[in-house]
């Protein structure tokens, strides 16, 4: 599912330092070179890439990226560097300091990682920030988003098969009740959204679709332009297909008046290992365009050769 290509002779963690350090030298630096070697190496080397510079050259190679590179390209390069843990404490940590009801990032985040890989998350949040992530989700949300997030960020969900079928029927009905109350907020909606594995929520979704004529997501569309219904519609949707989910945010990102890159880069730089293959196959069924071609209109430069390469598709 991954889209970086690795060659199959790589060369080593002090070759690759000592390729990046002669880009860094002269007059301008050689973003050529940068995304020739980072965009193609797997997580495991780059993270060896990072200690063989320190060892070098007494350096840490994300401070001299900082001073070398700029602007999105720039981003993109520093989140791509990052373990997937930190990377995502970072964003998460970003999306807080930005934090506004129609801000989907944390969301995304909790929803399309594992139990596992949250908990990292968590861990590397703290390490980072000196702060637990469901601090700071207090502290930056009010009202039923901090309801919603600080739960949502600290599950630890059960991703085994087993489902307990009568208790997903019962609470699809729990859901319908307060929906249909319009009590979006409810300490109910909330506990069960999450709380319960993915397994569980699909198979509570599909007694919901049964039972009352059509999907949640058609009642939870009662007012567009509700930011907490956006929210509950994200969670539902990242439990039926978080690659589905991931498209749109790409669509949306690029299929507009002016590119939301930060949701670009976010996407692409954590699910380029992971899923992205799938991502993109969804985007070309979905808009008949391919999704190199689809960025090649809409970016430049070297972030736009660095994503591209990152999609398995160099420039």
């Amino acid at each position: 599912m991954s889209t970086i290509s690795v060659p199959v002779s790589v060369p080593s963690p002090a070759e690759d330092c000592e390729q990046l350090r002669k880009a860094f030298q002269g007059w301008g630096t050689n973003e050529g070179s940068i995304i020739s070697i980072l965009a193609h190496r797997s997580g495991a080397q780059r993270r060896q890439i990072r200690d063989s510079y320190a060892q070098a050259y007494g350096e840490d190679l994300l401070k001299v990226l900082d001073k070398e590179l700029t602007r999105d390209f720039e981003k993109a390069v520093l989140l791509w560097i990052l373990d997937p843990p930190e990377r995502d404490a970072v964003l998460a940590n970003e999306a807080l300091k930005k934090w506004s009801p129609n801000n989907r990032a944390l969301i995304e985040i909790a929803m399309t990682r594992t139990a596992d890989e949250m908990f990292a998350v968590r861990r590397a949040y703290r390490g980072r920030f000196k702060r637990s992530l469901e601090e700071d989700v207090a502290v930056h949300t009010n009202g039923d988003f901090r309801k919603l997030l600080v739960p949502l960020v600290s599950s630890y969900r059960y991703e085994g098969p087993e489902v307990n079928a009568s208790l997903a029927k019962s609470e699809a009905k729990i859901l319908h009740e307060k929906i249909e109350e319009k009590a979006y907020g409810h300490e109910e909606i909330i506990r069960i959204l999450t709380t319960r594995s993915k397994e569980h929520l699909l198979a509570t979704f599909n007694d919901y679709n049964n039972e009352f004529g059509h999907p949640i997501n058609k009642d939870l569309k009662s007012d567009p332009k509700d930011d907490f219904l956006f929210a509950l519609r994200a969670i539902v949707r990242c439990i039926i297909c978080p690659e589905r989910y991931l498209e749109k945010v790409i669509r949306l990102a690029i299929n507009k008046m002016g590119t939301d890159e930060c949701a670009l880069t976010r996407v692409i730089t954590t699910r380029a290992e992971v899923n992205m293959k799938h991502i993109k196959e969804i985007y070309y069924k979905r808009n008949s365009v391919r999704l190199d071609h689809a960025l090649k209109k809409d970016t430049t430069g070297d972030y736009e050769d660095f994503l591209l390469a990152l999609i398995g598709q160099d420039a």
